[in-house]
């Protein structure tokens, strides 16, 4: 499979440089906030490993159920419309709870937090669909592996500033600077060229029509198994990984790396970040193998996994730093393979609904997979290390289910050449 690299994607793409520009900026506002609220929910519930999980849990059941809906969006109205909206939107809300001193309570930190996603979740299946509109088949790997590298170092980097800047200036102030990123991004994302879906395929009729659009894109799932598969890959990883990446927070108040606001939360969290965007990265050769595709996102679940458990069992010193970075490294692989082969297999007609199919089943698990950790801390069921043993083995057998049950067509390209 031809690819090219990633230098040369920069400069040759413009369309591109940009779309990647305003995309770090906006994530790095994400993750800012996503951190501030965490923080925000342990300070008000006096630690309570439920309220803290139940930041992930309103973040993704609030997303999953509109993903359809916003899937559907995507194939009908502007894409780079949808962006500049989601961003605009994102700053309007942020300031708005700040101007009016809205953050006292747990519930008021659960509001905003799904009101953030109210305003942002048709960002997703809008950027889904719009990159294979600026970028060919040739780019389209490569651009993949890029946009998860800019997301992971902006996870690390938003982590990382958002724990210092709350632990210097505090919550509030951190806030108010975050704000200034949603408008950025937004400006930039403006200045995006068209990409579709084309100016005669767009609004065509009411609501009616468009939740027909819905299950029609439903059952362009169903009738074609090459996506129908794939759909499923993140959501795998997420049965285990939504839990890990709550759990990710315990972590680190008790590992003591640092302060909670600027140590042991953030670093962990910046492992994950650059993890997940370095996998990619390094594995774009083994992704470009058709040979190794197709078990590919079996064993990035399964070895996601496996460090997981290492993580449960070894004394939390430095080292598991390393640890995280490895696991949510192979989940990286995960999420660009998935996402790569589902824009290459879906015709651009499909591809916004296919997208909110694929974050629907994604963000929906990692809610459940969270609150159930949550459940599970908060009632002393398990303890930390067990919770996170538990995690691990679901994301083992998700990743052994994904390769026992490869088709016959799947199995017969993964055999040594001439078997």
């Amino acid at each position: 499979m031809a690819s090219i690299g990633y230098v040369e994607l920069l400069q040759r793409n413009r369309p591109f440089r940009r779309l990647f520009a305003a995309n770090m900026i906006s994530f790095i506002g994400d993750w800012f906030t996503i951190i501030s609220m965490f923080l925000l929910a342990g300070e008000v519930s006096d630690g309570s490993p439920l309220a803290i999980a139940g930041v992930m849990a309103v973040r993704s059941l609030t997303h999953a159920p509109l993903e359809p809906l916003t899937g559907m969006f995507a194939d009908r109205y502007s894409r780079r419309g949808l962006m500049v909206l989601a961003n605009g939107s994102s700053f309007v809300v942020l300031t708005t709870f700040l101007a009016f001193d809205l953050l006292g309570s747990l519930w008021s930190v659960y509001a905003l937090t799904s009101t953030l996603v109210l305003a942002r979740v048709l960002f997703d299946p809008a950027e889904y669909a719009y990159l294979p509109n600026i970028c060919d088949e040739e780019e389209l790997l490569t651009a993949n592996a890029m946009g998860s590298a800019g997301w992971s170092a902006s996870l690390g980097i938003g982590a990382g500033l958002g724990g210092l800047t709350i632990s210097q200036l505090g919550v509030e102030m951190a806030l108010w600077i975050d704000t200034l990123t949603f408008l950025i991004s937004a400006m930039m994302f403006a200045s995006l060229p068209f990409g579709g879906p084309s100016q005669d395929e767009q609004g065509k009729g009411g609501i009616l029509t468009g939740l027909v659009e819905i299950l029609d894109g439903w059952k362009h799932l169903k009738s074609n198994p090459p996506i129908r598969r794939v759909v499923f890959a993140k959501a795998m990883w997420a049965a285990g990984g939504g839990a890990q990446v709550f759990l990710l927070i315990l972590i680190g108040m008790e590992a003591g790396f640092g302060s909670v606001a600027a140590g042991s939360i953030g670093i962990l969290y910046m492992a994950r970040g650059f993890g997940s965007g370095t996998g990619p990265v390094i594995g774009r050769r083994l992704m470009r193998s058709d040979r190794l595709r197709p078990s590919l996102l079996g064993w990035s679940i399964l070895i996601s996994g496996v460090f997981y458990l290492i993580i449960s069992a070894v004394e939390w010193t430095w080292v598991i730093l390393a640890l995280v970075f490895i696991s949510h490294g192979s989940s990286g692989i995960n999420w660009v393979l998935s996402t790569t082969l589902l824009q290459e297999r879906t015709e651009d007609e499909w591809r916004g609904r296919v997208a909110g199919s694929d974050y629907f089943l994604l963000t929906g698990m990692m809610g459940f997979s969270a609150l159930g950790a949550g459940l599970v801390m908060e009632y002393d069921i398990l303890n930390l290390r067990e919770t996170i043993a538990v995690t691990a083995f679901i994301q083992i057998i998700m990743g052994m289910a994904w390769l026992t049950l490869a088709t016959p067509s799947e199995r017969s390209m993964m055999l040594p050449k001439g078997y």
